[in-house]
């Protein structure tokens, strides 16, 4: 008799539903996985390849040897050369490859869910052009590289931190008023950076600074990566725990305040957190468009629009792209391309195809 009343009540309309939910769940759960599954399998790949690209040849063998070296005691059959190329050389810059792609599209993701609005990337309240600002200016009074990285940095914070400052003059709370101040902070410094340009030594100098405006990552070094983890990882890490406040605050105030959020202080921290990721990865890979616009665009179509999961699949794809891009870059020529260049005649059209692919207005 129990049994039989166990197959009816797994007959009911609502026991089918709740098999068929469960069945659902379990598919998206599996697909999900084999999604996160795909990229690492990629990112891996591009990781060692990496190692394999540039004008030094080192054969896959004595990479993986070269690598294993460093974790257990393994017979040197490499050079010394080999070995600086390795580690001084190749290891740096896909480290910053890694980093600058992840902080970049985290720092996107940040923007377009505070903002609401799928349109906003990092250089919208004037990091990018204040971080310009402040390596040009380093680069024309002949500074020593990682303070010119340090100059871009500040200048990139004190861009966004003048952008709020002008909106908060004027008494105006509004988004709106943050994203027009933004502009004109971005414009004001942009037209300094034209100035310093006039002004540069155009046999020396100049050339310099064109090169950095276009977005590269050919003068990374370990040092560079070293001094770039902080900026990048607190706020990451910040991000991270106020996941589920910036994912209430992205649908609107009133749920956020009904929920007990302060959303104030949220907005604040976010954009704290996203400027500091934005300078950061400006102050050593250059302007590097794009990235921060359609990575995010990607994870939310991979993944959902869950600021949860959007922030590390945008950091892991952040990461995959530009590395990816900044390996063409060192392959696809006999001279180095900019990376910068890359990501932008590759991501514009892609974002198109993105656009095509959408289903609808900002979710």
């Amino acid at each position: 008799m129990d049994n039989t009343l166990t197959k009816q009540v797994a007959n009911t309309p609502a026991a089918k539903r709740d098999a068929a939910g469960r069945f659902m769940g379990a598919h998206r759960m599996h697909k999900e996985v084999g999604k996160v599954a795909v990229m690492l399998t990629v990112l891996i790949f591009a990781f060692f390849a990496s190692f394999l690209i540039g004008r030094y040849p080192v054969s896959p063998d004595m990479v993986l040897a070269i690598l294993c070296s460093k974790l257990t005691a393994v017979p040197q059959v490499w050079t010394d050369t080999m070995e600086t190329v390795v580690f001084k050389i190749r290891m740096p810059r896909i480290a910053a490859a890694l980093l600058v792609g992840g902080a970049l599209a985290v720092s996107g993701a940040a923007y377009q869910n505070l903002f609401r609005n799928p349109l906003v990337s990092p250089s919208l309240l004037g990091a990018s052009w204040g971080a310009a600002f402040g390596a040009v200016l380093g680069m024309i009074l002949h500074l020593s590289w990682i303070w010119v990285e340090v100059a871009a940095f500040i200048f990139g914070l004190v861009a966004v931190f003048a952008a709020i400052a002008i909106s908060a003059c004027f008494g105006n709370k509004s988004m709106i008023s943050l994203v027009l101040a933004g502009i004109a902070v971005s414009a004001f410094f942009q037209a300094l950076v034209s100035v310093l340009k006039y002004l540069a030594d155009p046999m020396n100098t100049l050339p310099e600074i064109s090169f950095w405006l276009m977005g590269g990552l050919s003068k990374v070094t370990d040092q560079d990566v070293l001094w770039s983890l902080i900026p990048i990882i607190i706020p990451l890490t910040v991000l991270y725990f106020m996941r589920w406040q910036i994912n209430v605050l992205s649908i609107g105030e009133e749920e956020a305040h009904t929920l007990g959020i302060n959303v104030r202080r949220t907005r604040i921290i976010v954009l704290v957190c996203a400027t500091l990721l934005a300078a950061a990865a400006t102050s050593i890979g250059g302007i590097i468009q794009w990235v921060g616009l359609l990575i995010p665009h990607t994870a939310r179509m991979l993944f959902g629009a869950s600021f949860a999961t959007v922030l590390p699949a945008s950091m892991l794809l952040g990461g995959t792209y530009l590395l990816i891009m900044d390996n063409l870059s060192r392959s696809i020529a006999s001279l180095e391309i900019q990376v910068g260049i890359l990501t932008a005649l590759i991501g514009a059209p892609f974002f198109v195809f993105l656009l095509a692919r959408a289903k609808k207005g900002w979710e």
